[in-house]
């Protein structure tokens, strides 16, 4: 499935509209080059779930965790730019998380294969434009489109 998000707020708007749809357990990977749009995604979807204030980029904190009553479930928004090893990753706590928690993980290419079955959206530029492409895991076959 693919579809045009036209401006950063268009695609704000997209994240957002995943907000309805998350459940703990879920694993949203973000997979795009710098500036393609995937902290605004994910931005959007974390301001549909209550964030009222400013959604930081966890660029250099790497985790950025929300909870309630902040927003409805728990979210870690996770940023792996940073991360050289995937082995790194056991430090973070991310898989034992799932358990009450949604990930939300930009660069999940960096995790070495980690989360197989993750909503994987995958966003590129395109004019002015974002492309957004989702593969959709057996997971979100109920839950999905938006």
């Amino acid at each position: 499935m693919s579809v045009m998000l036209a401006d950063p707020a268009a695609t704000a708007a997209f994240g957002a509209s995943l907000a309805a749809l998350v459940r703990p357990g879920d694993v949203i990977a973000l997979v795009g080059e710098l500036g393609a749009g995937k902290t605004s995604l994910a931005r959007g979807l974390l301001a549909a779930l209550g964030v009222a204030g400013e959604v930081p980029s966890p660029s250099f904190a790497i985790v950025q965790p929300y909870a309630p009553p902040e927003v409805r479930v728990p979210v870690l928004h996770v940023d792996l730019y940073r991360i050289g090893d995937p082995d790194d990753l056991e430090e973070l706590g991310l898989d034992e998380a799932l358990a009450d928690s949604v990930l939300l993980v930009e660069w999940p290419e960096r995790a070495g294969g980690r989360w197989p079955d993750a909503l994987r959206l995958t966003l590129s530029t395109e004019g002015a434009g974002r492309r957004l492409t989702a593969d959709v895991p057996a997971a979100w076959e109920g839950r999905w489109p938006t």
